[in-house]
C-alpha cells in the first residue's frame, strides 16, 4: 500500500494546528494584559474553522509540502485584539506579537524532547514515529522564525517597533503600507537567509 502521501497530508494537519496555538496564544497574551477582544469574537478556542485562512492554512501549505525539499509555511487569520484597552499599548502589542512564536518554539521542544527520550531510551517500537516527530519540529522552528522577521504584517514587526522611537512611527506606518510586497519579496528572494538561524535552533532542540 501507497503511504506516500500521507507526509504531505501530516505536514498540513501540523501546520494548521501549529498556526491556530500561534494565533490562540497571541489572544490568551491580550487578555492578560487587558484586553478580552478575542475571547468576544470567539477566538479563544483550539477549533481550527474559527482561524481558517483558506489559502494561508490550508492550499498554500499542501502545494509547498509537494515541493521536494520545500519548506511548508502558513498562516492563519489573525487573532483579533484593541491596543487601547490594554495598560500600555506600546509595550502590550510587542508583547502579544512575541506569544506566537515562543508558542512554537515551546512546541518543537516539547517534541524535540520525545525524540531525545526515544533515541536515549532505544524505543525500537517508536523509531518509525522520529520522522513524524521531525516534522512537527521543523514546522514549528519554521513558523516561530518566519514571524520574527521585521516585517509587516510578522509579528517581528511589532516587536521591531517597540524598540524605535516615537519619532519613527511616521516610517513606520509607510513601512506597514508596503509591509505586503516587502514580505512577497523576501519569501520569494530572501527566505534562504533565514535557514541557517532555523537549523540552529533545530540541532539545538534535536541534537545532530
Amino acid at each position: 500500500m501507497d503511504t506516500s502521501f500521507l507526509f504531505p497530508v501530516f505536514q498540513v494537519l501540523v501546520l494548521v494546528f501549529s498556526v491556530v496555538v500561534h494565533e490562540v496564544s497571541h489572544g490568551f497574551a491580550a487578555e492578560e494584559l487587558g484586553d478580552d477582544t478575542a475571547r468576544r469574537a470567539g477566538r479563544l478556542t483550539l477549533n481550527p474553522i474559527k482561524h481558517l485562512d483558506p489559502f494561508g492554512s490550508v492550499i498554500l501549505p499542501f502545494l509547498l509540502s509537494l515541493v521536494p525539499g520545500g519548506v511548508v509555511f502558513g498562516w492563519a487569520k489573525p487573532v483579533p485584539f484593541d491596543p487601547r484597552r490594554l495598560k500600555d499599548p506600546r509595550k502590550g502589542s510587542m508583547l502579544i506579537a512575541l506569544a506566537g512564536p515562543l508558542s512554537n518554539l515551546a512546541l518543537a521542544g516539547i517534541f524535540a524532547i520525545a525524540v531525545r527520550l526515544i533515541v536515549y531510551f532505544q524505543v525500537v517500537e517508536l523509531v518509525p514515529a522520529i520522522a513524524f516527530l521531525k516534522i512537527i519540529i521543523v514546522i514549528n522552528i519554521v513558523l516561530a522564525v518566519f514571524n520574527l522577521v521585521p516585517i509587516p504584517p510578522l509579528d517581528g514587526s511589532k516587536i521591531l517597533f517597540f524598540f524605535l522611537p516615537r519619532k519613527t512611527e511616521g516610517l513606520q506606518m509607510l513601512f506597514e503600507r508596503y509591509g505586503f510586497i516587502i514580505l512577497l519579496a523576501f519569501i520569494f528572494f530572501g527566505f534562504e537567509i533565514i535557514h541557517p538561524v532555523m537549523e540552529a535552533i533545530y540541532r539545538f532542540l534535536v541534537g545532530v
